[in-house]
């Protein structure tokens, strides 16, 4: 498989790469697209089509109350619930066959490790999480520790992020990790990892190449990010 030339493509890959882990029995997930000006409510949206057959069974989650109010403005009437992840007392029911928390913060973590906890087996998925510093949120060693234990046990089944303007950092799963670079013509895989690379893995892939400026894929992105918003 090859990365995205477009949004609409990242959002299908997403999606496959979600049920290529499931069908390995791999439960707890994490999606992650970081690009500037993405639409998370529109992103989530367009992903949340996957389990249209769960119907009622399926739970939404946002990090608040009031986001998860937006997305019900927003969205409209939905078979499935929308709810903040401390909006209710028992916020994982027994008929729950899927959870899906969009865009959490580390203020969150305590809340949702409790849900996966409950989960158990059950699909519980972060969708564009916000937890790069979790590791540093709450008091002393035992609480970095909590948090960075339950931060590994998630799949990272899919990954965009730019790393230059025509060069990305993508994983599909179940496909490495993979450096890839967009020319004139057909892209180029510049690295290939088995784990999430380190800042430093990445920059020895790419100090050979150096990091080549001009329009790439991203500016293309864009215009599909612009369209979803308007």
């Amino acid at each position: 498989m090859l990365p995205p030339d477009s949004l609409e493509t990242a959002f299908s890959q997403a999606q496959q790469a979600t049920q290529a882990a499931l069908q390995k029995g791999k439960n707890r997930l994490q999606i992650e697209i970081l690009l500037p000006e993405l639409n998370t409510m529109a992103f989530a949206a367009n992903y949340l089509s996957l389990f249209t057959e769960f119907g009622s069974d399926l739970k939404v989650f946002f990090a608040d109350a009031g986001s998860a109010a937006l997305a019900r403005r927003e969205w409209g009437e939905t078979a499935y619930s929308v709810r903040g992840v401390n909006e209710l007392l028992t916020p994982i029911q027994p008929s729950d066959r899927a959870i899906v928390i969009v865009a959490p913060t580390p203020v969150e973590v305590n809340a949702i490790e409790q849900m996966c906890e409950t989960a158990g087996d059950r699909p519980f998925i972060l969708l564009n999480p916000r937890l790069q510093d979790v590791a540093v949120v709450g008091i002393g060693y035992a609480g970095r520790r909590l948090r960075e234990r339950f931060l590994n046990t998630l799949e990272p089944c899919y990954y965009l992020r730019p790393l230059a303007e025509t060069i990305i950092l993508w994983r599909c799963y179940p496909q490495p990790w993979q450096i890839w670079q967009y020319g004139e013509t057909a892209p180029t895989c510049l690295a290939e990892f088995e784990q999430r690379p380190s800042r430093e893995d990445i920059e020895r892939a790419l100090v050979p190449q150096g990091k080549p400026r001009g329009q790439g894929v991203f500016s293309r992105l864009g215009a599909f990010l612009r369209a979803l918003q308007n």
